[in-house]
Protein backbone atom coordinates (compact mmCIF):
# COMPACT_ATOMS: atom_id res chain seq x y z
CA UNK A 1 0.00 0.00 0.00
CA UNK A 2 1.27 3.73 -0.69
CA UNK A 3 2.10 5.66 1.89
CA UNK A 4 0.34 8.63 1.91
CA UNK A 5 2.47 12.15 3.63
CA UNK A 6 0.96 14.73 5.57
CA UNK A 7 1.07 17.17 2.58
CA UNK A 8 -0.25 15.26 -0.15
CA UNK A 9 -3.78 16.72 -0.54
CA UNK A 10 -6.73 13.62 -0.07
CA UNK A 11 -8.04 12.91 -3.46
CA UNK A 12 -11.20 10.98 -4.89
CA UNK A 13 -12.99 8.25 -2.44
CA UNK A 14 -10.69 9.88 0.23
CA UNK A 15 -12.50 13.30 0.40
CA UNK A 16 -14.73 12.85 2.66
CA UNK A 17 -17.29 15.62 2.70
CA UNK A 18 -21.14 15.86 1.23
CA UNK A 19 -20.30 18.65 -1.51
CA UNK A 20 -17.27 20.52 -2.80
CA UNK A 21 -16.92 23.70 -4.81
CA UNK A 22 -15.75 21.97 -7.70
CA UNK A 23 -13.41 23.03 -10.80
CA UNK A 24 -13.09 21.83 -13.76
CA UNK A 25 -9.89 20.41 -15.31
CA UNK A 26 -9.61 23.51 -17.94
CA UNK A 27 -10.03 25.84 -14.85
CA UNK A 28 -13.51 25.83 -15.39
CA UNK A 29 -15.85 26.84 -12.35
CA UNK A 30 -18.37 24.14 -11.91
CA UNK A 31 -19.99 25.04 -8.66
CA UNK A 32 -21.00 23.67 -5.28
CA UNK A 33 -22.23 19.97 -6.64
CA UNK A 34 -22.78 16.95 -3.85
CA UNK A 35 -19.44 14.88 -3.76
CA UNK A 36 -20.93 12.03 -5.74
CA UNK A 37 -21.57 14.16 -8.87
CA UNK A 38 -17.74 15.61 -8.60
CA UNK A 39 -16.94 11.82 -8.30
CA UNK A 40 -18.39 11.10 -11.40
CA UNK A 41 -17.36 14.01 -13.57
CA UNK A 42 -13.82 13.44 -12.49
CA UNK A 43 -14.18 9.59 -13.25
CA UNK A 44 -16.42 10.39 -16.63
CA UNK A 45 -13.16 12.55 -17.52
CA UNK A 46 -10.74 9.41 -17.09
CA UNK A 47 -8.74 11.35 -13.99
CA UNK A 48 -8.55 12.68 -10.29
CA UNK A 49 -10.69 14.64 -7.65
CA UNK A 50 -8.52 16.35 -5.87
CA UNK A 51 -9.12 18.24 -2.92
CA UNK A 52 -6.98 21.30 -3.67
CA UNK A 53 -8.28 23.78 -0.62
CA UNK A 54 -9.65 21.80 2.16
CA UNK A 55 -10.24 24.69 4.66
CA UNK A 56 -12.81 26.87 2.08
CA UNK A 57 -16.32 26.41 3.08
CA UNK A 58 -17.13 24.28 1.21
CA UNK A 59 -13.69 22.00 0.35
CA UNK A 60 -12.70 23.83 -3.20
CA UNK A 61 -11.89 20.46 -5.07
CA UNK A 62 -10.46 19.99 -8.79
CA UNK A 63 -10.68 17.69 -11.81
CA UNK A 64 -7.03 16.96 -12.51
CA UNK A 65 -4.59 14.24 -14.26
CA UNK A 66 -2.94 14.28 -10.14
CA UNK A 67 -0.07 11.57 -10.82
CA UNK A 68 1.33 14.52 -13.82
CA UNK A 69 0.30 17.39 -11.39
CA UNK A 70 2.88 15.42 -8.71
CA UNK A 71 5.02 14.66 -11.38
CA UNK A 72 5.39 18.51 -12.58
CA UNK A 73 5.52 19.96 -9.20
CA UNK A 74 8.59 17.65 -8.14
CA UNK A 75 10.22 18.78 -11.31
CA UNK A 76 9.65 22.43 -10.10
CA UNK A 77 10.97 21.99 -6.90
CA UNK A 78 13.76 19.67 -8.40
CA UNK A 79 14.56 23.01 -10.72
CA UNK A 80 14.15 25.44 -7.77
CA UNK A 81 16.97 23.83 -5.84
CA UNK A 82 19.08 23.32 -8.43
CA UNK A 83 18.96 27.16 -9.75
CA UNK A 84 19.32 28.18 -5.94
CA UNK A 85 21.81 30.20 -5.14
CA UNK A 86 23.30 31.56 -2.00
CA UNK A 87 25.81 35.21 -1.74
CA UNK A 88 28.58 34.26 0.25
CA UNK A 89 30.93 36.70 2.05
CA UNK A 90 34.03 36.44 0.19
CA UNK A 91 37.26 37.66 2.59
CA UNK A 92 40.03 39.71 2.37
CA UNK A 93 42.63 41.26 4.63
CA UNK A 94 45.22 43.91 3.73
CA UNK A 95 47.68 44.90 6.67
CA UNK A 96 47.83 49.11 7.09
CA UNK A 97 51.51 49.00 5.62
CA UNK A 98 50.83 46.93 2.66
CA UNK A 99 53.32 46.54 -0.05
CA UNK A 100 51.75 46.83 -3.80
CA UNK A 101 52.36 43.58 -5.18
CA UNK A 102 50.48 41.85 -2.40
CA UNK A 103 47.74 45.00 -2.56
CA UNK A 104 46.62 44.54 -6.41
CA UNK A 105 47.06 40.25 -5.99
CA UNK A 106 44.04 41.24 -3.35
CA UNK A 107 42.41 43.64 -5.44
CA UNK A 108 42.04 41.41 -8.09
CA UNK A 109 40.67 38.44 -5.95
CA UNK A 110 38.43 40.37 -4.37
CA UNK A 111 37.28 41.36 -8.05
CA UNK A 112 37.10 38.12 -9.03
CA UNK A 113 34.65 37.45 -5.94
CA UNK A 114 32.67 40.20 -6.83
CA UNK A 115 32.45 38.82 -10.70
CA UNK A 116 30.74 35.60 -9.47
CA UNK A 117 27.90 37.36 -7.68
CA UNK A 118 29.51 36.91 -4.29
CA UNK A 119 30.30 39.62 -1.39
CA UNK A 120 33.60 40.97 -0.48
CA UNK A 121 34.63 41.68 3.10
CA UNK A 122 37.32 44.25 3.17
CA UNK A 123 39.13 43.76 6.95
CA UNK A 124 42.19 45.44 8.06
CA UNK A 125 44.26 44.20 10.56
CA UNK A 126 45.99 47.42 13.08
CA UNK A 127 49.65 46.48 14.80
CA UNK A 128 50.63 47.73 17.91
CA UNK A 129 50.15 51.65 17.77
CA UNK A 130 48.31 51.51 13.99
CA UNK A 131 45.21 51.18 16.51
CA UNK A 132 45.46 54.85 17.03
CA UNK A 133 45.81 55.60 13.78
CA UNK A 134 41.95 54.95 12.14
CA UNK A 135 41.93 57.51 9.36
CA UNK A 136 44.43 55.94 7.37
CA UNK A 137 42.64 52.68 7.61
CA UNK A 138 39.98 54.71 6.39
CA UNK A 139 42.08 55.85 3.51
CA UNK A 140 42.83 52.92 2.48
CA UNK A 141 39.41 51.24 2.17
CA UNK A 142 38.29 54.16 0.44
CA UNK A 143 41.10 53.81 -2.20
CA UNK A 144 40.34 49.96 -2.22
CA UNK A 145 36.47 50.70 -2.92
CA UNK A 146 36.97 53.41 -5.68
CA UNK A 147 39.32 51.12 -7.78
CA UNK A 148 36.96 48.31 -7.61
CA UNK A 149 33.66 50.48 -8.15
CA UNK A 150 33.52 48.36 -11.62
CA UNK A 151 32.75 45.22 -10.05
CA UNK A 152 30.94 46.44 -6.77
CA UNK A 153 29.08 48.89 -4.50
CA UNK A 154 29.95 49.77 -0.85
CA UNK A 155 27.34 48.38 1.22
CA UNK A 156 28.88 48.78 4.72
CA UNK A 157 31.48 52.13 5.33
CA UNK A 158 34.50 51.26 7.43
CA UNK A 159 34.32 50.58 11.09
CA UNK A 160 36.28 49.77 13.33
CA UNK A 161 36.01 47.19 16.05
CA UNK A 162 39.33 47.00 18.17
CA UNK A 163 42.02 46.14 16.36
CA UNK A 164 39.78 45.38 12.96
CA UNK A 165 38.14 47.57 10.51
CA UNK A 166 36.13 46.26 7.98
CA UNK A 167 33.96 47.45 5.02
CA UNK A 168 31.44 45.49 2.77
CA UNK A 169 31.21 46.02 -0.78
CA UNK A 170 28.47 44.12 -2.43
CA UNK A 171 28.20 43.05 -6.36
CA UNK A 172 26.72 44.73 -9.00
CA UNK A 173 25.11 41.48 -10.76
CA UNK A 174 23.60 38.79 -8.47
CA UNK A 175 24.67 35.14 -8.31
CA UNK A 176 21.37 34.38 -9.97
CA UNK A 177 21.75 36.58 -12.73
CA UNK A 178 25.65 35.79 -13.10
CA UNK A 179 24.86 31.80 -13.45
CA UNK A 180 22.30 32.68 -16.09
CA UNK A 181 24.60 34.71 -17.91
CA UNK A 182 26.83 32.12 -17.69
CA UNK A 183 24.25 29.39 -19.13
CA UNK A 184 23.63 31.58 -22.17
CA UNK A 185 27.69 31.91 -23.03
CA UNK A 186 28.15 28.35 -23.04
CA UNK A 187 24.72 27.36 -24.91
CA UNK A 188 26.14 30.16 -26.94
CA UNK A 189 28.72 28.48 -27.52
CA UNK A 190 27.65 25.16 -27.88
CA UNK A 191 25.16 26.13 -30.77
CA UNK A 192 28.20 28.08 -32.62
CA UNK A 193 30.35 24.68 -32.23
CA UNK A 194 27.40 22.63 -33.83
CA UNK A 195 26.93 25.17 -36.33
CA UNK A 196 30.67 24.61 -37.21
CA UNK A 197 30.87 21.17 -37.23
CA UNK A 198 28.42 21.42 -39.50
CA UNK A 199 29.48 23.91 -41.74
CA UNK A 200 32.97 21.90 -42.34
CA UNK A 201 31.10 18.79 -42.53
CA UNK A 202 28.88 19.90 -45.36
CA UNK A 203 32.12 21.37 -46.98
CA UNK A 204 33.47 17.81 -46.87
CA UNK A 205 30.45 16.69 -48.91
CA UNK A 206 31.09 18.97 -51.48
CA UNK A 207 32.75 18.12 -54.58
CA UNK A 208 35.53 19.42 -55.69
CA UNK A 209 35.42 21.95 -58.65
CA UNK A 210 35.89 20.08 -62.00
CA UNK A 211 36.33 16.59 -60.32
CA UNK A 212 33.30 15.20 -62.09
CA UNK A 213 34.11 16.50 -65.43
CA UNK A 214 35.39 13.98 -68.35
CA UNK A 215 38.64 14.61 -69.70
CA UNK A 216 38.40 15.32 -73.36
CA UNK A 217 38.53 12.89 -75.99
CA UNK A 218 42.04 13.15 -77.89
CA UNK A 219 41.88 14.11 -81.61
Amino acid sequence: MKELRITDPRTNDRIRVPEVRLVGPQGEQVGVVPIAMALRLAQEAELDLVEVAPNSKPPVAKIMDYGKFKYEAAQKAKEARRNQVNTDLKEVRFRLKIDKHDYETKRKRAEGFLLGGDKVKAMILFRGREQSRPEQGVRLLQRFAEEIAEFGVVESRPTQDGRNMTMIIAPLKNKSDVKGEQNAKRAAQKAERRASEHAAKSGDETPAAGSEQQAAPAE
